[in-house]
């Protein structure tokens, strides 16, 4: 699965009668996902994470770009074989299990629904493939006549992954999977996942906030800030040699059990994505940034191969957490005004 220089952009409502504005939601992205990777999207949130999951899903048309499919534009297939391709061989789930399943049928209905609407098998065998699916993610045969509404939070989710996984898909994508959820089953639906990921062969990719659990579950990492994908690290990397700025920021902000949270500070809000800054977008809260950061957008670099970033003024693999915090620290002394 490819998506390649995929532009998205919606009408904004802000604009006022006799100006429209426009919602810039994801800017050249560009991401290839290997058969049985596992890729996992991190950023704040309105960082583009959840359309670039739509795109690759083919829920959203991009404004520009392509989205192909072992090679193929989704877009330019008929409507007719974007269907089946979409339908059978890509499956999602959604972050809130509770609005994601028709509430007013029962388990059983909503595990065959794909099957019946690609016309696989025979009455008999959806039957068969409903029992299966139903054991697969580890729910008792008991409730596939329960309504949505009568099981808990990790049960409806279970229910959303076995329908996501109905038609065999390539490719699974996980949009906030556990965000709904209580703590308490969070771990259970994440372990059900990487194990469905390795028993079918699946290729995975886990959006989400949570980005210690991102790095855990993932094989390669991919940061994105408005709309934009600032960087791709291998996940064993991205905590202590990310070259982008804002992904070790993201990363210093998380608590971790052997050592203490050493957040690098970061001054001001996201910018809006109706009017972004100039060249690189991330260049209002960077303790790097100069005029150079404001001319242009940097070009991909390569760090050993599978590591890129788009950055002007890269941190140094050298660089510790504590080595980063100082330096924003002192930048934001140079260019706060001095007291009067």
């Amino acid at each position: 699965m490819a998506v390649t220089d995929a532009h998205v952009v919606f009408p904004a409502r802000s604009g006022g009668l006799f100006r429209r504005d426009r919602v810039y939601a994801l800017t050249g992205a560009s991401l290839t996902i290997a058969p049985g990777e596992t890729v996992g999207v991190v950023g704040e949130s309105g960082c583009g994470k959840s359309t670039l999951a739509r795109v690759l899903i083919g829920v959203q048309r991009p404004t520009s770009g392509t989205v192909a499919h072992r090679g193929r534009d989704l877009w330019a297939m008929p409507a007719g074989e974007r269907r089946v391709t979409v339908g059978t061989r890509l499956g999602m789930v959604f972050q809130d299990p509770a609005t994601a399943l028709n509430r007013r049928l029962p388990i059983h209905r909503v595990l065959r629904d794909p099957l019946d609407v690609h016309g696989r098998g025979t009455p008999a065998q959806r039957a068969e493939r409903v029992r299966e699916l139903m054991a697969l993610v580890g729910l008792p045969a008991s409730l596939a006549d329960r309504l949505p509404g009568q099981l808990s939070g990790g049960q409806r989710q279970r229910v959303a992954i076995a329908r996501a996984l109905a038609l065999e898909p390539e490719l699974l994508i996980a949009d906030e999977p556990t965000s709904a959820l209580d703590v308490s089953v969070r771990a259970q639906i994440l372990n059900l996942l990487l194990d469905l990921k390795e028993r079918l062969g699946l290729a995975l990719v886990f959006v989400s906030h949570d980005i210690q659990t991102v790095r855990r579950m993932s094989d390669r990492v991919v940061t994105m800030y408005l709309g934009r994908v600032v960087e791709e690290s291998p996940a064993a990397r991205v905590t202590e040699h990310a070259r982008h700025p804002y992904t070790r920021a993201l990363f210093s902000a998380t608590p971790g059990l052997l050592h203490p949270i050493q957040p690098i500070p970061l001054v001001g809000p996201v910018p809006s994505a109706v009017r972004p800054p100039s060249g690189c977008p991330f260049r209002t809260r960077c303790w790097k940034a100069d005029e150079a950061c404001a001319a242009s957008m940097p070009d991909f670099a390569t760090d050993e191969g599978d590591h890129r970033y788009r950055c002007h003024h890269p941190v140094a693999g050298a660089d510790s957490t504590g080595d980063l915090v100082d330096q924003a620290r002192r930048a934001r002394a140079a260019t706060s005004p001095e007291p009067a």
